[in-house]
């Protein structure tokens, strides 16, 4: 299996608008083998928490530190995926994975997402350079605007960060700041298929509805960093430690399953973007 290569023209969009969509990253068979994992991961269940939106409604999330075998950790740990993260983050450094987390907004009551920067949290784990971190979702479920997919505002990267503030348990940004973003730039409605792809910088406004459809939203989202990119209040090592890629056939070829209660999850009390 050839290796996924961003063309020029892609880098150069993400540069432009902060994120870029890759369509049919993954295929559907590996989305589906991903998502009877994960339903039936117990390891999961036991370790995911809730965060409330401002109106009371439940994300349910996942987040772990350090890749190993699993299913989750052989797409974040893919050549497609970590080649492509190597062509988009700033600086020449190794890539890192700094965390994971495994988003499950159910239908009815999956609860909505503050608009935020992810930069917003992580400048509270004291990493200085934003332009070497970012995320990068792989829809696991069809998103859309029904079941609360996820909205950007397009060029807000340029921005800078903003200030953020509580929200609910979540932390958002500025709303003065997202207003004027919104008068200025253009809103995106991310929609996606099972193994579309986002990429996104760690300082673009992001947001997302809560899902009021009857089709869950799931997805995995995992966050890298460059390893010169050192940040000074964050204890795990994950976010500095070189990742070793596994090729891009493993999803579908090896004998894994879902992950271990030994993975160093985040228990909701030691989040830092919570305090």
């Amino acid at each position: 299996m050839p290796v996924y290569q961003l063309s020029d023209e892609q880098i150069a969009q993400y540069h432009q608008d902060g994120y870029l969509i890759v369509t049919k990253l993954f295929s559907a068979e590996e989305m589906n083998r991903l998502y009877q994992v994960a339903i039936d991961d117990t390891a999961i269940s036991r370790h995911s928490y809730d965060l409330n939106d401002q109106s009371g409604k439940k994300t349910k999330l996942a987040l772990w530190f350090t890749p190993g075998n699993d299913m989750y950790s052989l797409l974040t740990r893919s050549e497609r995926i970590v080649q492509s993260v190597d062509k988009l983050l700033d600086s020449s450094s190794p890539v890192c994975h700094f965390h994971s987390k495994l988003m499950q907004k159910e239908p009815r009551v999956g609860g909505a997402w503050e608009w935020h920067q992810d930069y917003g949290y992580w400048y509270k784990n004291e990493f200085l350079l934003p332009d070497q971190m970012f995320s990068v979702m792989v829809a696991i479920t069809e998103a859309t605007k029904e079941n609360g997919c996820l909205q950007v505002i397009k060029g807000s990267h340029k921005m800078g960060r903003v200030e953020h503030g509580f929200a609910g348990e979540q932390v958002g940004a500025s709303q003065r700041y997202v207003d004027l973003a919104l008068k200025t730039m253009e809103l995106i409605y991310v929609e996606l298929k099972p193994g579309d792809t986002l990429f996104f910088h760690s300082n673009l406004l992001h947001r997302s509805e809560a899902n009021l459809s009857e089709h869950a939203r799931w997805s995995l989202i995992s966050c890298y960093n460059r390893q010169g990119n050192v940040p000074y209040n964050e204890p795990s090592t994950s976010c500095i430690t070189p990742l070793e890629t596994v090729p891009d056939d493993a999803l579908l070829t090896w004998q894994v399953s879902g992950i271990t209660d030994q993975t160093d999850f985040l228990n909701k009390e030691n989040d830092l973007s919570l305090t």
